[in-house]
């Protein structure tokens, strides 16, 4: 069996769209057909060598959708033929797998324990979260990181408390998940910070009080005339930029939370002086949030389905696998909150 998939084949290069030979499935791996899967900044890092060279080429990318099983391999006991899921890059319960190998054209193409960029996807059953049959593949697409990173960050990395000021560096994909976890949370002011104006509207449709256009102004001290003093309790980056973290930390109050969850390529630095942190200073990275996708995915269903929060305009693009290319391009210049690859089959 063959499937339609973007692969890696060399970085800082478009991306090819080809079939791959599907391999059988061992033990713990689940055969899945991927409906909606969302394009992550992640990806971009990959394509980009953000990490460093890439010691897998060729090889297949993304980590976020929705889809239903079609299949599963030996062991496999939490999900089942039929089921609808959220794909997730962190770890839940169940199986991880071996990354399965697939075939392309004689060649070998690998992959990790999750990938979304292909119609159907060997997947490690430990990436795989079960889901109400009713669950728009588009949310289960943000609930695989966008919602489960986003808020675990909030909770988890900046153990944000009820009234607390939150500066937000970033409205992006992850930035709005941020945002909206950081709302719930009961953040007081909450200031989102970014160079678009329309992630700004968007910013402010989901819970922020205030907005700063980072182009026109300094967010520095246009942060502060907000807050009405010189620090925010929390601030988040999401940039990866060196300057905009050193400016980030000098925002944070000095038993403030600093966490970045923006990824500083490999050979950047970023030089600081240490002594606000043995002074009650943090500075963080967070690794998604620290989430449990089997345990956050559920409680934040049951949030929407109670109304406590909605998605409405959280996708600005969606698109069929063979555009990939030109949606990657879009990140690249702004112009995309989400983006999400619709799958025909």
């Amino acid at each position: 069996m063959k499937t339609k998939a973007a692969i890696l084949v060399e970085q800082k290069k478009p991306l090819v769209i080809d079939e791959v030979e599907i391999p059988p499935l061992g033990y713990g791996q689940v055969l899945v057909q991927v409906k909606v899967s969302r394009i992550c900044g992640s990806q971009i890092g990959e394509i980009d060598g953000a990490k460093g060279p890439d010691k897998f080429l060729p090889h297949l990318l993304g980590h976020e959708g929705g889809g239903i099983v079609v299949e599963t391999g030996p062991e496999v006991s939490r999900v089942r033929a039929g089921d609808h899921v959220v794909l997730h890059w962190r770890e839940a319960k169940g199986i991880q797998s071996r990354p399965p190998k697939y075939d392309w054209r004689g060649k070998t193409v690998n992959a990790g324990y999750i990938t979304t960029f292909n119609d159907y996807a060997v997947v490690s059953e430990n990436r795989l979260t079960p889901i109400p049959a009713e669950v728009d593949f588009e949310v289960a697409a943000l609930l695989a990181d966008t919602l489960t990173t986003g808020f675990g960050l909030i909770n988890n990395d900046a153990h944000l408390k009820l009234g607390e000021s939150v500066v937000v560096i970033g409205c992006g994909g992850i930035g709005m998940g941020v945002l909206l976890g950081a709302k719930l949370a009961g953040a007081c002011p909450l200031i989102g910070v970014d160079l678009f104006p329309h992630k700004l509207d968007l910013a402010l449709s989901i819970g922020a009080t205030h907005t700063i256009n980072s182009k026109e102004v300094d967010f520095v001290a246009a942060a502060r005339e907000i807050l009405g003093g010189p620090f925010a309790d929390v601030v988040i980056d999401g940039t990866g930029n060196p300057a905009v973290l050193e400016k980030a930390l000098a925002l944070t109050a000095p038993q403030g939370k600093c966490v970045g969850f923006g990824v500083m390529p490999y050979d950047r630095k970023l030089t600081l002086n240490t002594l606000p942190l043995h002074l009650g200073k943090t500075l963080t990275g967070s690794h998604g949030g620290s989430s449990r996708p089997d345990e956050d995915i559920p409680r934040y269903l049951r949030m929407m389905k109670q109304n406590q929060f909605h998605l409405k305009n959280f996708v600005s693009h969606r698109l069929p696998l063979e555009e990939i290319n030109g949606a990657v391009e879009k990140m690249r210049s702004g112009e995309v909150v989400h983006a999400m690859i619709h799958f025909s089959s």
